[in-house]
């Protein structure tokens, strides 16, 4: 089977498999709108964390509260998408432990389809619906000379946010394999990234800025082009066009990942549990 036919067939076992999670999710239909308003609720104090601080401040970095309310949209908007397709890949280390991880690689689908769809949980939409709100708002209230590559860069951004933060779920779901389980690291660098991208990168140190614009290049997913499209000076000298450079960024994310995910099951050895 060629790159395009695995491709096709791991889009269909994943639409399978979360297809039947969304069915057992939506068996109890109060339940399932319970969670994802409890959902909502929980991913918005992060918001509300962020509004108690500009009661006592006017600015945050030199960022007013719509610009970083720009900054928040953007990054829990695109780790929301990135969430409800690929989050579950953080239980594989449970799945290693107990062997039931083996059982998936003599399935007849592709293995990262069946880790990522995994316990596919249609509540995390309430995250998304929650970062689109705020990002809406950020979009209406924030000072912006609008140009069309502007506006275009908004959902160009959102969407290469989506990738990077899956690209990330997969690598660290490859990091699972190697050291049999921590997940935590995982998480260190999905949902700890996304709550760094919340606040400008004005207020961290430049040895931070530069190890996540370099090394591991989350602030492609809102800081650099976010930067552009408010006329904010970024912290660290990089050309302009760096500002239109999140698609490239996420497309090697993506591939580095999966090659990343290729190596670690050929290494895989089965606990024999």
């Amino acid at each position: 089977m060629g790159e395009r036919g695995a491709l096709v067939e791991g889009l269909r076992a994943y639409r399978l498999i979360a297809g039947m999670w969304v069915r057992s999710s939506m068996t109890y239909r109060t339940s399932f709108v319970v969670t994802v308003f409890g959902n909502l609720t929980v991913t918005g104090l992060d918001f509300v964390g962020i509004l108690l601080m500009f009661s006592q401040v006017d600015s945050l970095g030199g960022w007013s509260l719509p610009e970083v309310a720009f900054l928040y949209g953007l990054s829990v908007t695109a780790f929301g998408i990135a969430d409800l397709l690929l989050g579950s890949m953080d239980v594989l280390g449970g799945r290693m432990r107990d062997g039931s991880f083996d059982m998936l690689l003599v399935r007849p689908a592709p293995v990262l389809a069946q880790v990522g769809a995994d316990h596919f949980a249609l509540r995390r939409l309430g995250r998304i619906l929650q970062g689109g709100v705020v990002l809406g708002w950020a979009l209406a209230s924030v000072d912006v000379d609008w140009t069309a590559a502007k506006v275009l860069l908004v959902p160009v951004m959102v969407v290469s946010g989506a990738m990077i933060f899956s690209a990330a779920f997969v690598a660290g779901a490859t990091f699972q394999i190697f050291a049999q389980d921590a997940a935590e690291v995982q998480n260190a660098f999905t949902y700890g990234g996304t709550t760094l991208l919340q606040y400008p990168p004005t207020v961290f140190g430049k040895d931070l800025v530069r190890g996540v614009t370099f090394m591991v290049p989350l602030a492609f997913v809102n800081w650099v082009p976010a930067a552009y499209v408010l006329g904010r000076p970024y912290p660290i000298g990089l050309p302009h066009w760096a500002a239109f450079a999140s698609p490239l960024v996420a497309a090697v994310c993506c591939v580095l990942a999966g090659l990343a995910w290729r190596t670690g099951l050929r290494s895989y050895r089965s606990t024999g549990s």
